[in-house]
């Protein structure tokens, strides 16, 4: 437990953006805050559909990478602490912790995820294992076709 870190761990970021520049895949901006302000609307159904009843609120995500141009955002989840289904082990001590802390994680993803496809976005989600050299063929081709490139 003490060697995984709750902030400033940015070596998964920092493979990610090697990645970027080997392949030079150019147009996003680190960790760049993406902000909506809703206010309830009865005339487009889009907007009712995010609405909470008739109150306004705001919405206010800071993915990992952002392509604003191709209104896609790349989230880069360590498995630790986002709950990876190969790779995450429940600590022994203090469990139940522990388990309330990674199935709140998983369901804050689950509707920023939601959100931000909702209003147009496309997102996408990649497990800290995947940044592996052994990994990083499929993870070409699955940003390819969220870019819509040729892979």
């Amino acid at each position: 437990m003490s060697r995984i870190r709750s902030a400033g761990n940015r070596d998964t970021e920092l493979r990610l953006i090697a990645i970027f520049r080997a392949q030079r895949i150019v147009g996003w901006r680190r960790q760049q805050t993406i902000r909506f302000n809703f206010q309830p609307s009865t005339s487009n159904p889009e907007r009712s559909k995010l609405s909470v009843g008739r109150r306004a609120f705001s919405f206010r995500v800071r993915p990992d990478f952002v392509f604003r141009a191709r209104k896609l955002t790349v989230f880069v989840d360590g498995c630790f602490w986002h709950g990876c289904p190969r790779h995450f082990s429940q600590p022994r001590n203090n469990a139940a912790f522990w388990r309330k802390k990674i199935a709140a994680n998983r369901t804050r993803d689950r509707l920023v995820t939601r959100t931000l496809r909702q209003l147009g976005w496309k997102v996408v989600r990649v497990w800290e294992h995947e940044l592996s050299r052994k990994n990083e063929g499929r993870l070409l081709r699955r940003l390819a076709s969220w870019m819509g490139r040729s892979g």
